[in-house]
């Protein structure tokens, strides 16, 4: 794991890969979960025998919004700033699904510091986030999330 000891290590690693989360199952659980939390019950989402009937993935797949929600709980497996009041989540400048994940493979995420901008509040940076599939030859998501660090 990566740890910056304030503001100005974050901008000297502007550019920088960070790294990868290890490596996590995606069960049916956390799927019936989202659907339950989002009221998205697509049934290629939470029917584990039609989907296995009547879908090329052969089961159940996780939504895309939950692949992304995935990211933050990763986020301290690759990278602290420590020296911060608080960071958090400020939006989204592209995000694309690319492959389905299925139930029960496992995913990871890689990160790329893009780059770093000071803000009134602190430092804003944009990071290329990678959520990848084990053994899969495309990613599931590719993400670029703004960050908002606050001293």
């Amino acid at each position: 794991m990566k740890v910056f000891n304030g503001i100005d290590e974050v901008v000297a690693a502007t550019g920088e890969h960070l790294g990868y989360s290890d490596w996590h199952e995606v069960t049916q659980q956390q799927v019936d979960l989202f659907a339950e939390a989002t009221g998205d019950h697509q049934w290629i989402h939470v029917d584990p025998e039609r989907a296995a009937r009547e879908t090329p993935f052969g089961g159940t797949i996780a939504h895309g919004y939950l692949t992304l929600s995935l990211i933050p709980g990763l986020l301290p497996e690759v990278y602290e700033v420590q020296g911060i009041t608080m960071g958090m989540n400020y939006g989204a400048n592209k995000i694309r699904f690319l492959t389905p994940v299925r139930v029960g493979s496992r995913v990871r995420v890689g990160i790329q510091l893009q780059e770093t901008s000071p803000s009134k509040a602190g430092l804003q940076m944009v990071l290329a986030m990678t959520v990848e599939i084990e053994g899969a030859d495309k990613p599931a998501c590719v993400a670029e999330v703004v960050y908002l660090l606050v001293p």
